[in-house]
């Protein structure tokens, strides 16, 4: 299986990313896992790591939707003015325990390329990376 070149989880829950690093890690996912506990945190990442876009700008982002100084509503909205070629470069999806259907469609219109529903599993990476990543697709 080939290794994405950066994966960027955005959770204020620490053992939450601890659980989806180790995870990641163990399926051999992504060469590089990056972290931020909050909305802004993701957008300082992406500016640092992605300008100009490179290799170890993240090709996956799971995002939660519930965190405090920036949410992933209002990530996703930020986001949306970078440059255009580091969002076509990024899959971005939801991993969050919220069922408030005003979130759900708000984040709909928002480029999320899907949602999951914490916690992420084996089952749910392999599905997520067969439907964006397919190993006949050369790297994004």
């Amino acid at each position: 299986m080939f290794k994405l070149p950066s994966v960027l989880l955005v959770d204020d829950d620490a053992t939450t990313n601890y659980l989806n690093k180790l995870l990641l890690t163990r399926l051999q996912v992504a060469e590089h896992l990056l972290v931020a506990t909050n909305g802004r945190e993701a957008l300082a990442t992406l500016t640092q790591v992605c300008t100009p876009v490179s290799t170890s700008c993240p090709a996956l982002i799971l995002l939660d939707l519930n965190m405090p100084v920036m949410n992933g509503l209002e990530f996703l909205e930020a986001y949306q003015h970078l440059p255009l070629p580091q969002q076509r470069a990024i899959v971005i999806v939801l991993l969050t325990t919220s069922v408030n259907p005003r979130d759900l469609e708000r984040a709909r219109q928002l480029p999320i390329a899907g949602t999951l529903t914490k916690p992420l599993t084996q089952e749910k990476i392999q599905a997520l990376l067969q439907e964006h990543f397919p190993p006949s697709e050369p790297m994004r």
